[in-house]
C-alpha cells in the first residue's frame, strides 16, 4: 500500500509538471489503443497550448511515437492549430512494413502465410500508425532524424516517410529535412540524442521554423 501510495503521489507530481501517461499505461486506467493515444496526446496538446503563451510548441515522436505524433499533428491541422514543427526521430513509415521490417519476424516473413498470420491481425484490430499517409496532410515544418545502423525500425523506412513528405503538397510552404547519422556513430536506434551536433541541427531547423511562423 505504501508504494502504491507514493506512486500516486508522484504520478500526481508529474502531471502538474506536464508528464502524462497514456491511458492504459503504466498505473493508469483504461486500454490502450492507438485511437486512445491520439485523444490522449490530442488533450496533452491543448493543456500545454494553454500554458505556454507565445512561446513555441513543437511536438517530438520517436519510434512508435512517431505514429503517435503524426496522428496528433494531422488532427491539429485539420482543425488550423498546427505545432511549430514536428520532429521524427526512428520513423517508420506504417506500423505493417514497420511489423514486416522488425527484427523479430526476420524467420518468419517468408513463410507462406506470414502477411495473413501476423500482419493483418494488427491491421484489422485498427492499429495502423500511418505515418506516410498522415504526413500528406500536415502544414507545419518536418523535421526527421535516423541513424543507418537503427535494428529496430530500419533506416530506408524513414528515408522512404522523407520521399513520400517532401513533395507533399502540404509542406509546400514548409521545410521537411532528413538528417542522417552515419552508422559508425553507433547511434542505432535510441541514442541520437549523443550526437553532439544534434543542438546545432535543432537550431538551424527550429531557427528557420520560427521565421516561417512569423510570416
Amino acid at each position: 500500500m505504501s508504494f502504491r501510495a507514493g506512486l500516486s503521489i508522484e504520478q500526481r507530481r508529474n502531471s502538474a509538471g506536464g508528464l502524462h501517461l497514456w491511458a492504459g499505461w503504466g498505473d493508469s486506467v483504461g486500454t490502450p489503443s492507438e485511437r486512445g493515444m491520439t485523444y490522449d496526446a490530442l488533450h496533452v496538446f491543448d493543456w500545454i497550448k494553454a500554458r505556454s503563451g507565445d512561446n513555441p510548441v513543437y511536438i517530438w515522436g520517436h519510434s512508435l511515437g512517431t505514429g503517435v505524433a503524426t496522428n496528433l499533428v494531422r488532427r491539429l491541422c485539420e482543425r488550423e492549430t498546427p505545432p511549430d514543427a514536428l520532429i521524427l526521430e526512428s520513423p517508420f513509415t506504417n506500423i505493417r512494413e514497420e511489423a514486416k521490417s522488425h527484427p523479430f519476424s526476420v524467420i518468419y516473413r517468408y513463410f507462406p502465410g506470414f502477411d495473413w498470420f501476423f500482419l493483418d491481425p494488427i491491421t484489422s484490430s485498427g492499429i495502423k500508425f500511418a505515418n506516410d499517409e498522415n504526413v500528406k496532410h500536415i502544414a507545419c515544418p518536418l523535421l526527421i532524424l535516423h541513424a543507418e545502423d537503427d535494428p529496430v525500425v530500419p533506416f530506408h523506412l524513414g528515408r522512404k516517410l522523407y520521399n513520400i513528405a517532401a513533395p507533399s503538397r502540404s509542406f509546400r510552404d514548409f521545410k521537411v529535412q532528413f538528417v542522417p547519422f552515419h552508422s559508425d556513430l553507433g547511434y542505432r536506434h535510441k541514442y541520437i540524442y549523443k550526437s553532439p551536433e544534434l543542438p546545432r541541427i535543432l537550431r538551424e531547423f527550429l531557427g528557420k521554423s520560427e521565421l516561417e511562423r512569423q510570416h
